[in-house]
Parts: C-alpha cells; sequence; structure tokens
C-alpha cells in the first residue's frame, strides 16, 4: 500500500505519523509533502528517515494508495481532486470539501463512508468530539436540539496560536489573534459572518447536521478560544425527543465506544482538558437536568483537539476503510 501524508511538518500531520506508528498502519511505501517552505527537511519515522518532498501537481499525479491530507483549504482544494484523479482516497482534514454533497463526513464511532466520491472529510474538531457521545443519544431517545458552547485551546490554530499564549505570557503582542490570548478569552474562532456567528460556529452547525444525517435538527453554538494548550471542552445542551434521566442519560454514554465517562460531583470527579490530552477518547461528564427546558440535559466533555480531533480520526477513517477492504 502507497500512503501519503500532506502537512507532515505541521502540528497535525506529525500527529498523524505519530498515530499511523501506534497504531501499525501498514504501508509498502511511505511519501511525507510539504510546502516548499518546509521541504527538504528530515523525518525519522519507525527506524527511517524520511525526506520531506515539495507538493506539486505533477507528484500528486502519482499513484498513492490513500492520502492523509493536512495542508489548509486552499491546498486540499487545488490538490485533493488530482490525488483523486489518480486513483487515491484521500482524507482531508481541512474545510474545503466538508458540506459538499457528494462527499463523506466521517467519525468512524458515528457513520461510514459511502465513498460516492474518494475524498472523506474530515470534521471539524469541536464537531468530532460532540457527535460522539451525541449518536448514542440520538439512538437511544432521539434528538430535537443541541446548543454548543465550546472552550477551544489555541493548538487548534496551529504553531501561530501556540506562540501567541507562550509568548504573550512573556508580554509580547499577538500576531495570529486579533487580541492577546494569555489571561484573556476570545469569543470569536474564525471570520465573523453578515448574521454575527463566527465560520467555526457555522461549521459545527451545519456539520452536526451532516454526520448525524438529521438535516432539521435544531442547533446553535457559540465557539470560544482560551488560553490553554491543548484539549478542547464542549457545554452540550440537548433537548431529547424521548423522555429521559440523567441515570439512563449516563448508563447510554458508560456503554459507548470511544467514551470515558467521568461524573462524580462529590468527589470533583468531571471531564478536564489535562486528562483528556494525549488521550484517544472523549472524556463524557457534568450531566444535569437543564430545568429551563422540557427533557433537556447539560453535558460537558473534553478531548484533545490534536488527536481525536484531527490526526486520530482521520487515521481511524484509514484504519476501518482498510479493514472493509481486506488491507489490515
Amino acid at each position: 500500500m502507497k500512503l501519503a501524508i500532506v502537512g507532515a511538518t505541521g502540528l497535525v500531520g506529525s500527529k498523524m505519523m505519530e498515530v499511523v506508528e501506534r497504531k501499525a498502519i501498514p504501508f509498502d511505501e511511505l511519501t511525507l509533502f510539504s510546502s516548499k517552505k518546509s521541504a527538504g527537511q528530515v523525518i525519522s519515522f519507525k527506524g527511517r528517515d524520511y525526506e520531506v518532498q515539495e507538493l506539486t501537481e505533477a507528484r500528486a499525479e502519482e499513484p498513492f494508495d490513500y492520502v492523509l491530507m493536512s495542508a489548509g483549504g486552499s491546498t486540499s482544494l487545488k490538490f485533493s481532486p488530482i490525488f483523486e484523479q489518480a486513483g487515491a482516497v484521500v482524507i482531508d482534514n481541512s474545510s474545503a470539501f466538508r458540506m459538499q454533497g457528494d462527499i463523506d463526513l466521517i467519525v468512524p464511532e458515528v457513520n461510514k463512508p459511502k465513498l460516492n466520491r474518494a475524498i472523506i472529510a474530515n470534521p471539524n474538531c469541536s464537531t468530532i468530539q460532540s457527535v460522539v457521545p451525541l449518536k448514542p443519544l440520538v439512538e437511544a431517545f432521539g434528538l430535537k436540539r443541541v446548543a454548543y458552547t465550546t472552550y477551544q485551546a489555541v493548538s487548534g490554530s496551529g504553531l501561530a496560536g501556540l506562540n501567541d499564549l507562550r509568548e504573550g505570557a512573556k508580554g509580547a503582542a499577538p500576531t495570529n489573534y486579533p487580541h492577546p490570548i494569555y489571561n484573556n478569552v476570545l469569543p470569536h474562532i474564525d471570520v465573523f459572518q453578515e448574521d454575527g456567528y463566527t465560520k467555526e460556529e457555522v461549521k459545527m452547525i451545519d456539520e452536526t447536521k451532516k454526520i448525524l444525517n438529521l438535516p432539521d435538527l435544531r442547533v446553535t453554538a457559540t465557539c470560544v478560544r482560551v488560553p490553554v494548550e491543548d484539549s478542547h471542552s464542549v457545554a452540550m445542551d440537548v433537548t431529547l425527543e424521548k423522555p429521559a434521566t440523567v441515570d439512563a442519560i449516563r448508563e447510554v454514554l458508560s456503554k459507548q465506544e470511544g467514551i470515558v465517562l467521568v461524573d462524580d460531583v462529590e468527589n470533583n470527579e468531571y471531564p478536564l482538558a489535562i486528562h483528556s490530552t494525549g488521550r484517544d477518547e472523549v472524556f463524557v461528564g457534568r450531566i444535569r437536568t437543564d430545568d429551563s427546558l422540557d427533557n433537556t440535559f447539560h453535558i460537558w466533555c473534553t478531548a484533545d483537539n490534536l488527536l481525536k480531533g484531527a490526526a486520530l480520526n482521520a487515521v481511524q477513517i484509514l484504519e476501518a476503510l482498510l479493514k472493509e477492504r481486506g488491507e489490515a
């Protein structure tokens, strides 16, 4: 199997390589791509040195079986169709193709690709960790509404976000965010739309509906950047169709693959960003009734945005395809 990783020198690309190694994804040939700026770097992987190659149209026309793409929307829009036309299945971490009708938007615990196109989109980081617990609730109780408030780590902005936090602690002015993130909270992720929502909030709303296959689901979101390096936290307020209880919800979530239930408030045990960092699972807790709405509940979850929110989910998609095709 010929595997390519695009954006191999970035935060998510390097995490993809770690997960590929940890999960023992089989391949015969591996090619690492980057921009011209990063090309030429040498990366040691599984006992071998790989020189990072510049991604060009000619290189994308080479025969690859699978491509893990983590190089931004404009790069993906240009190169993913070229890889696809040359016969590869592309798993793309950008937002470029997520809402296209013929493109699968996949979280392996939640849905499976139909492969009408050989491009599979990896969802937004906060959406991924949210739909993992939402899916079993949909199956058990039905879902009428979900309101998100996110608390997103700076690593979601890549190295530039981490730099703003770390250098801001030393008194430096921000170069990535419009305001300091150190000792601050920014209710602003991505660009503002005409209706006052940000593009990040629109992503969560639209992607949730698509992944859960609930086009009429009522969804709203407020996405916030917080001065945390890794792991996003999401507060979800969910209104269910069938009557439910806190204990029933806990029971359902405790049995779900990829979830760790941490919900013992008497002993101050609940999901924390520092606990999910470096872990594959989504941590869920603080489950309680929202008395302001009928059959509505608060749920808190945390997950490593570079792992389950990005690199891990992409590799899990690849892993599922290999198993389904008997290539694993």
